[in-house]
């Protein structure tokens, strides 16, 4: 059984020494000799691939993969998922919070329960704010109730999964990728494995807020379709409410009383002026995203590969040598989708 290790890492020169250390000596104590360390660059602008080639010189186990700029984190995931080999594939972040050595008793409750999935469940959460915590204890529960699949929560991407699980993961080729929604989507059998997250081993964190609303609009974005749904139940209700005016209206004339009500008749324009630019918002993300799916892209571009053998990848682009010499006409591998 060979296990690989995939990391992606992004302005992690703080970590990576230590992250080499703790991962090879876990790796060590799993597999003996049998395993491979994938840490794949997603366009630091620190020293991170400086220390990642040369740790990859001085350590036959570690494969180093460039991509050719920054992917995002879901994207970088994928491409160290897509460029492994194992048949047994743990998942972890650089931060260092996710312990590795939780490895060899991941390995083997996957082995006794004869599951495909072995995904870890936060018990706790050292080291972040309580704002951080609230919107993450709301995010996962709120998606947990519009998704149409069951969605684990209080989850990571910290995970064991088969090469059987795996190889369905990357049949699914789709841009926008929730690698933890769509690891529950393919199905097997799935094992929870709680555990207590430590704190930031260095340096900060790579979710700040923006990036957070970014990431769980992917979420639900691409496992539900609740939101086109909420839109639709705000057009029926505001209907019902113009009948009800309509009807008011009517019932005064009739009466004869003078309807006075600049005011509240701007008020009207004004709310559903701005349900209807909600409504179009969210209609323009699902559009914006089947845009994006209909171009057909690689979902990444892999400037070159410190250490170990060449690689191809189903979802990527592979540049070869040849591209970053003098002479025209470099080469790549597409990926075949």
């Amino acid at each position: 059984m060979m296990l690989s290790i995939v990391v992606p890492c992004f302005n992690e020169e703080a970590c990576l020494e230590v992250l080499h250390r703790r991962l090879s000596a876990t790796a060590k104590a799993a597999a003996g000799a049998d395993y491979e360390l994938v840490l794949v660059n997603d366009g630091s602008r620190d020293r991170s691939w400086e220390i990642m080639q040369r740790l990859a010189a001085s350590d036959p186990h570690l494969v180093a993969v460039n991509l050719s700029r920054n992917h995002g984190h879901q994207l970088a995931l994928t491409a160290g998922l897509d460029l492994c080999r194992g048949d047994k594939i743990l998942v972890i972040d650089a931060d260092l919070q996710d312990p590795p050595e939780l490895l060899p008793k991941m390995l083997e409750a996957m082995r006794e329960n004869e599951a495909e999935v072995v995904y870890g469940v936060r018990k706790s959460r050292r080291g972040e704010t309580a704002f951080k915590r609230a919107t993450a204890h709301g995010f996962y529960r709120l998606l947990s109730r519009a998704t149409e699949i069951d969605i684990p929560l209080d989850t990571g991407d910290f995970r064991l999964v088969s090469r059987r699980a795996l190889d369905a993961l990357l049949a699914m080729p789709e841009q926008a990728r929730f690698i933890r929604g769509m690891v529950a989507w393919i199905g097997f059998k799935q094992l929870p494995f709680p555990y207590d997250r430590d704190e930031r081993f260095a340096g900060e964190t790579k979710y700040p807020l923006r990036k957070m609303v970014g990431f769980a609009l992917d979420a639900l974005t691409s496992f539900s379709s609740a939101p086109l749904k909420l839109a639709s139940h705000a057009g029926l209700i505001l209907s019902l409410g113009s009948l009800l005016l309509i009807a008011y209206i009517a019932y005064a004339w009739l009466a004869g009383e003078s309807i006075q009500g600049w005011t509240s008749l701007m008020l009207v324009v004004v709310v559903l002026g701005a349900i209807q630019m909600f409504v179009l918002a969210l209609m323009g993300e699902y559009i914006g995203r089947l845009y994006n799916e209909a171009k057909r892209r690689p979902l990444y571009i892999v400037q070159e590969i410190a250490g170990g053998e060449a690689r191809d990848g189903r979802l990527g682009y592979v540049a070869e040598a040849t591209a970053k010499s003098d002479r025209p006409g470099g080469k790549g591998k597409r990926a075949t989708r």
